[in-house]
């Protein structure tokens, strides 16, 4: 059976950025694994731009409640907790989260989207710090088992986690105005 392509006024927009540049075919281990989690992080920007009023906290995609505000609130969270508590050691609190309500991150959606985004930038700002300023042999330790872990291994672990969520921006953003892309 052939596919008929939607007529080109139907087509549901692109999310696209010419600021944001594939990571580099060829680099070191240290600049190609940033390059990777730093495109990630521009995926999430992209997901999350031009959506007007408070859509960003709508749970869009029954039954999940996940939100684009809640996974920006959560990803502040992953770089702070990996970051700068583990690896840096960092002595800072941990972002939307208590051992009472260990969910706020996704559910607790006070303050709105803007405030969020720029919480989270300014994680990302001092997770740059961080990596920048550090091999991928160096050390952090997890605080839960004091186990020992490198640089490369949290750096490909944030890889992972964005792009998972990622997959669930793509959804939430579809169900905004019909935007896919990459």
């Amino acid at each position: 059976m052939e596919l008929t392509p939607l007529p080109e006024s139907t087509a549901p927009p692109k999310l696209t950025d010419p600021s944001r540049s594939d990571p580099p075919l060829i680099a070191d281990e240290h600049a190609m694994l940033s390059a990777y989690l730093d495109f990630q992080r521009e995926s999430l920007v992209l997901k999350c731009a031009g959506i007007p009023g408070r859509e960003h906290s709508e749970a869009l995609v029954p039954p999940s409640r996940l939100t684009l505000h809640g996974l920006v609130r959560h990803l502040a969270g992953v770089e702070r907790w990996w970051l700068h508590l583990q690896f840096a050691g960092d002595d800072t609190e941990i972002l939307y989260y208590s051992d009472d309500d260990p969910e706020q991150d996704f559910e607790r959606l006070d303050g709105d989207f803007d405030e969020a985004l720029a919480v989270w930038r300014a994680q990302v700002a001092r997770s740059r710090e961080i990596v920048a300023a550090a091999s991928p042999d160096a050390t952090g330790t997890r605080v839960q088992t004091g186990d020992r872990f490198q640089l490369r291994w949290v750096l490909l672990r944030l890889i992972a986690e964005y792009a998972r969520h990622l997959g669930h921006a793509d959804l939430l953003r579809e169900r905004v105005d019909g935007s896919t892309g990459w």
